[in-house]
C-alpha cells in the first residue's frame, strides 16, 4: 500500500509561485501585510504583565522637575517673557518644555532600549518576520506602542498643569496631539538608529545625546541667552522645535514659525519610518 493510500491525500507543498502570489496580496509586497495590530497586541500584553511600573516611573521625572524648578526656583525668578511678549510665571514658561521632554523620553525609551533588547537578545523581530508579518508591520506596531506611551505621559502632564493653574487658554488642550507628533518623530527615528547599535556601550550614546538636548533646547531659559552660533546649533535639534511648538500652543499664540515646527517633525517621522523599515528588511529578510 502506498504512503498516499495509507495516510490520505498528501498536503500541498508550497511553491515559489504561491509565495509570490501571497506577496502580491500585501499592500507593499513583502514589506507590509496589514497586520501591525498583532505587534501592538503583543506589546500591550507584555506591558500589562511586566513593564507597567517602568512606564509609570517615567511619568514622574518631568513632574518633579516642574515642581522643583517651576515652583521652587520660580519663586526666585518671578515672571518671564512668554511667546507673545506677555509676562508669565516661570512655572508656566517651563511646563510646556517639560511636556515636550516627557513625550520625547517616553517615545525614546520604547523605541531604543526596548527595541534593542527585542532585537539583540530576545530575537523577537526575527520570529515575527518568519511569519506573514513584514518589516513595516513591525515598525508600525512598535512605533505605535511608543506613541501610546508618549500620549499617556502628555495627557497626565497636561492634567498636572491644569491642577497647578498653568493652563489659561483652551488652545492648551492641543498640546496633547502636538506631543504625540513629537513622540512620533523621536520614536520612528529612534528605532531606526537603534537597529545599528549592537552593544550596551553603544546604547550609552543615546543618553549622551538626549541630555544636552534636554538642558540646552531653551527648556529652562530663552534661546537669546546663547551666542548666535550656538543658537543656530540649538535650533537644528529636534527637541527645540517641540519646546517652541508647545510653548506657543500653551498660550494660544501662533506665528509663521508654528507650521515650520510641525513640518520639522513630519519630515523627521517620514525619514525615521523609511530608515526603520529598510533596516529591518536588510537585517532579517536577507
Amino acid at each position: 500500500m502506498s504512503a498516499r493510500t495509507a495516510s490520505g491525500p498528501a498536503d500541498p507543498v508550497p511553491t515559489a509561485g504561491a509565495d509570490t502570489e501571497a506577496a502580491r496580496n500585501r499592500t507593499f509586497g513583502p514589506l507590509y501585510s496589514r497586520n501591525a495590530r498583532a505587534v501592538i497586541a503583543r506589546g500591550l500584553m507584555a506591558t500589562r504583565s511586566t513593564n507597567w511600573l517602568v512606564m509609570l516611573s517615567g511619568f514622574f521625572e518631568p513632574v518633579l522637575f516642574l515642581v522643583s524648578m517651576g515652583v521652587g526656583l520660580g519663586a526666585i525668578v518671578g515672571t518671564v517673557e512668554g511667546p507673545d511678549g506677555t509676562p508669565i510665571s516661570y512655572a508656566a514658561y517651563i511646563a510646556p518644555a517639560l511636556l515636550a521632554v516627557s513625550a520625547m523620553n517616553g517615545a525614546v525609551y520604547d523605541s531604543t532600549w526596548n527595541v534593542f533588547f527585542k532585537m539583540n537578545f530576545a530575537k523577537l523581530y526575527q520570529g515575527m518576520l518568519y511569519t506573514s508579518l513584514g518589516p513595516l508591520d513591525v515598525a508600525l506596531g512598535e512605533i505605535f506602542l511608543a506613541l501610546l506611551r508618549g500620549m499617556l505621559y502628555a495627557t497626565g502632564f497636561t492634567a498636572i498643569m491644569g491642577v497647578m493653574g498653568l493652563i489659561t487658554t483652551p488652545w492648551a488642550l492641543l498640546m496633547v496631539p502636538a506631543s504625540v507628533l513629537i513622540a512620533f518623530g523621536f520614536a520612528s527615528l529612534g528605532m531606526g538608529i537603534t537597529s545599528f547599535l549592537k552593544t550596551f556601550q553603544q546604547m550609552d550614546w543615546i543618553n549622551f545625546i538626549l541630555l544636552p538636548m534636554f538642558l540646552f533646547s531653551a527648556t529652562f531659559y530663552p534661546l537669546s541667552v546663547y551666542p548666535e552660533p550656538v543658537q543656530w546649533f540649538i535650533q537644528a535639534m529636534p527637541l527645540w522645535h517641540g519646546v517652541e511648538l508647545l510653548r506657543q500652543i500653551s498660550v494660544g499664540v501662533f506665528t509663521a514659525a508654528t507650521p515650520l515646527h510641525i513640518a520639522y517633525y513630519l519630515v523627521m517621522t517620514a525619514a525615521g519610518m523609511l530608515l526603520t523599515t529598510l533596516r529591518l528588511r536588510s537585517l532579517f529578510l536577507k
